[in-house]
């Protein structure tokens, strides 16, 4: 089946993301702190923490978002409950900053985006909620006595009480 190591790929791309995300707001926070930017008088240090911060955040969830993928492949169940909820919310950010993406970084930014977007919902879409069980027997089930193909005898409907 593709359910497995797609959710294995999902948990990858997401741990890497993970790092990538905090990665790249810790940078931009050094930068801001050793440029001695502001931002319409916005106070350098604030902004400088709140990049790291802000990194640390996004960071946490998609690592998050990444535990659930892997749960789910060692697992080899559908996501439940919260890590459902945790998985959609990703397709969600990952469509929004697919759309910001495409005008502010370019068609690269954006295929990358999309490609997470797909795997995220092709995991979500391939368990379908129903558990396999393996020691169901394979073979048809019997489904019990034949049939003649009359319907069961009615009964007459009771007669009213008088009160």
């Amino acid at each position: 089946m593709v359910r497995r190591p797609v959710a294995w790929i999902v948990a990858l791309v997401l741990f890497a993301e993970a790092l990538g995300v905090l990665a790249v707001n810790w940078f931009l926070g050094v930068v801001v702190d050793r440029q001695d930017m502001s931002l319409a008088g916005l106070d350098p240090d604030v902004m400088s923490v709140s990049s790291k911060i802000g990194g640390v955040v996004f960071g946490l969830y998609f690592a998050l978002c990444g535990l659930v993928s892997l749960l789910v492949a060692l697992r080899d169940r559908a996501p439940a409950g919260l890590g459902r909820v945790l998985l959609i919310s990703a397709a969600v950010v990952h469509a929004l900053l697919g759309a910001f993406a495409w005008g502010l970084i370019g068609w690269t930014a954006f295929l990358f985006m999309v490609v997470v977007l797909a795997l995220i919902v092709l995991l979500l879409m391939t368990y379908d909620g129903r558990p396999e069980k393996p020691d169901e027997p394979a073979g048809p089930v019997d489904p019990g006595p034949a049939d003649s193909g009359t319907p069961p005898p009615l009964s007459p409907p009771a007669a009213p009480t008088a009160p």
